[in-house]
């Protein structure tokens, strides 16, 4: 996982997913970033075909709703519709599922400047459909499949911030 640090934890029925990254980043340049939807594709493995269908997105703002389609498992595609549920600039924002392939999916993306440094904490709760099912299908596929996409984005948000010396 090339220095990604990604923890996953399970507590009744659900889900969560931390991880921590250091950007070497004034807050404004992290933040101009994280705040443009469309940079999501750029961080999201190429080979799930990552697309935004609801046109090209403004700056995010809260209430803002995002649809997007994305391949889940080979050949199959999702529709995915998120909203920008809160948003407090240069500090925090969250997205939440509205619509898509997990019962709850309620991502928080946390920044703290320090010294010429971001630190970005991402928070993600969610819960799996399918019940007893569904966990048998997290352990055996979808953790591995988080932790390979979160460990893509770790790594590319490296290149991009980190790279620069």
């Amino acid at each position: 996982m090339k220095g990604a640090k990604i923890n996953i934890t399970y507590h009744s029925g659900i889900f969560k997913l931390e991880t921590w990254q250091i950007l070497e980043s004034g807050i404004d340049e992290a933040w101009d970033f994280f705040s443009d939807p469309s940079k999501l594709a750029e961080i999201t493995p190429p080979h799930m075909g990552f697309l935004i269908t609801s046109g090209k997105p403004s700056r995010m703002y809260q209430g803002q709703i995002i649809s997007y389609r994305i391949g889940i498992l080979p050949l199959i595609k999702s529709n995915w519709v998120t909203e920008i549920t809160t948003v407090v600039p240069g500090k925090y924002f969250i997205d939440e599922q509205r619509s898509g392939p997990y019962r709850i999916w309620h991502h928080e993306h946390h920044f703290t400047h320090t010294d010429k440094v971001v630190e970005m904490h991402d928070k993600v709760t969610y819960k799996i459909p399918l019940g007893p099912l569904g966990r048998m299908v997290h352990f055996l596929y979808i953790r591995k499949k988080l932790l390979n996409i979160f460990t893509y984005r770790y790594n590319k948000l490296d290149e991009i911030f980190n790279s620069k010396k």
